[in-house]
């Protein structure tokens, strides 16, 4: 049976240039959600007196997996959660899921989307308390989705990114989104060169600008914000996505 949210926390651990690895803390179990080293998770969660109960893989790529390994040797008993679909690429597996599946995770039900594009086998998590309405939904989505901007088609297709962008489009607007990388000023940079005149670009450049030189981060986002000021979501079409993903790729600062 799910449980009620109670004091439910979600935090930021910046690792590398750019990487974020979320840390899902209830009580005095741990969540990790692709943990590209190990040192820096580990000693956070030692620091916390926190036992680590399972890690979710959104994809293969080795600044998200790159950690998993060591954190099993600290923490044997880990369940290691990944795509059934990519078995060879993301070792460890221990639930191994499928899109549409439901687990249950610290006692909450977490549901699996499958959101090709940046892989082949991408997937997002997502986390929604159906018994507590004041607590924000969350969605763990890798490289599928960025503050202001998408992930990189280096498996999948425009196609297949624009439907996995059109599926989380359809979710609560008031869903927490948790991306895996720090891109959001350069996201937004150009999309306001992109459009010079949206007010609410702007705007949340400018914000954006502040929170990056106190040194923090700009995550997570909101679907809404997203919406508002995100161009790959806001795209209304396949071509207009296209058109938008290909300016982006040869967009230079």
């Amino acid at each position: 049976m799910a449980k009620q949210r109670n004091d439910f926390m979600i935090h930021p651990l910046p690792v590398l240039e750019d990487n974020i690895v979320w840390i899902w803390v209830e009580e005095n179990n741990a969540v990790v959600v692709d943990p590209s080293i190990t040192e820096p998770v580990e000693s956070w969660l030692k620091a916390n007196n926190l036992f680590l109960k399972a890690i979710l893989q959104t994809h293969h790529h080795f600044d998200h997996i790159g950690g998993t390994e060591g954190l099993l040797k600290s923490w044997p008993g880990t369940e290691v959660i990944a795509s059934k679909d990519d078995l060879n690429r993301i070792p460890f597996q221990t639930t191994s899921v499928s899109d549409g599946d439901e687990i249950l995770l610290m006692g909450f039900p977490l549901q699996v989307f499958q959101v090709k594009g940046h892989t082949n086998t991408h997937l997002a998590y997502f986390l929604k308390d159906h018994q507590n309405n004041s607590k924000s939904p969350a969605l763990f989505c890798g490289d599928t989705l960025f503050a202001g901007g998408c992930g990189r088609l280096f498996e999948g297709s425009s196609a297949e990114m624009y439907l996995s962008l059109k599926r989380i489009n359809t979710l609560p607007l008031n869903t927490q989104i948790f991306c895996a990388h720090e891109y959001t000023l350069s996201n937004l940079r150009w999309a306001n060169e992109l459009f010079p005149e949206d007010i609410a670009i702007k705007k949340r450049l400018q914000k954006v600008i502040k929170t990056r030189e106190d040194g923090l981060t700009t995550l997570p986002s909101t679907l809404h914000l997203e919406q508002m000021t995100n161009l790959f979501l806001r795209a209304r079409s396949l071509k207009e996505f296209s058109f938008l993903r290909h300016h982006k790729d040869h967009w230079t600062s």
